[in-house]
């Protein structure tokens, strides 16, 4: 666990918060307790790292309600939601809504940690993806206009002598910017720079036509 991530439990029953506050403390991870949906998603940011064990049932906010509002937030957090026998059928729905995992009550212990390990894994490398993708878009806005026009026709499948009759440059000024784009963006072939201009297209930055 990063001393970043934290277990966000969301319940309004004060003794089932104290009795997952006293699980995950005896695990060694960091603990955030709150009573309502309202209240977690006050202090939630869309920088929090972790996951949220969510109670399927609330006053006010539930569960679903604030499965929702995390996502139309960009929030993209690993959920856990813990709901009754009776509220399985709602459960299975809210996994295909994107969360997480479901628990049952009543659950073992053993059992919820399985769950919060994995999803403090799955939001570990969520967070690494993203980092990755940050870096990529710097690597991507550093190339010059004339770099991105070759960096296009050396992923379309073009070779230098092709690129340089499309732009109108000389063979040798196209291998000169091609090896600067490699250099920029850190590829080492160009099977790396087609899935490098795969991640950026799909951060809604199509290549310059």
């Amino acid at each position: 666990m990063s001393p970043d991530q934290a277990v966000f439990v969301v319940d309004d029953d004060a003794a089932v918060r104290d009795s997952m506050r006293w699980l995950m403390d005896s695990v060694g991870l960091r603990v955030e307790a709150f009573d309502s949906g309202e209240a977690f998603l006050r202090a939630i940011t869309p920088e929090s790292s972790g996951c949220v064990v969510l109670d399927l049932r609330m006053p006010g906010l539930g569960g679903l309600d604030v499965h929702a509002q995390l996502r139309e937030r960009g929030i993209n957090l690993p959920v856990i939601v813990v709901s009754g026998h009776g509220d399985v059928p709602i459960a299975v729905r809210a996994l295909k809504s994107g969360v997480a995992d479901f628990v049952e009550k009543p659950f073992k212990d053993q059992e919820l940690l399985d769950c919060v390990q994995q999803a403090l894994r799955r939001d570990a490398e969520q967070s690494l993806q993203r980092l990755r993708r940050e870096e990529l878009m710097t690597r991507y806005r550093a190339l010059t206009p004339r770099e991105l026009d070759v960096l296009r026709l050396v992923v379309a499948g073009q070779a230098n002598k092709a690129i340089g009759s499309s732009l109108g440059i000389s063979q040798k000024t196209v291998e000169t910017h091609r090896a600067r784009v490699m250099e920029k963006m850190a590829a080492r072939s160009v099977s790396e720079l087609v899935r490098m201009t795969l991640i950026i297209e799909s951060q809604g930055k199509p290549l310059p036509i």
